[in-house]
């Protein structure tokens, strides 16, 4: 375990004191629940958001049979291959 010095508003430390006792647990014990539970949902939403954005590769059709060869030169003439 790291060691680590937080400062709280009065409020925060006395709720924090009360859901401890509440739940027969040290307060420490519930700041690790708690910032487990916010790096939990913050590792979700990115995991989240990459699968969306996997979800969407390939969605789209080109209508260009060889632009997996010939990418570089379609993006050079333009987005329809005919220089515009």
């Amino acid at each position: 375990m790291v060691r680590t010095i937080i400062q709280l508003r009065e409020d925060q430390a006395k709720g924090l004191k009360r859901l401890a006792a509440k739940r027969d647990m040290a307060v420490a014990a519930v700041v690790r629940e708690a910032v487990d539970g916010v790096l939990e949902s913050q590792q979700t939403e990115q995991s989240d958001r990459v699968r969306r954005a996997m979800a969407l590769a390939g969605a789209g059709r080109s209508g260009l049979g060889d632009l997996a060869e010939n990418h570089d030169d379609y993006l050079a003439d333009g987005a329809d291959g005919r220089g515009e």
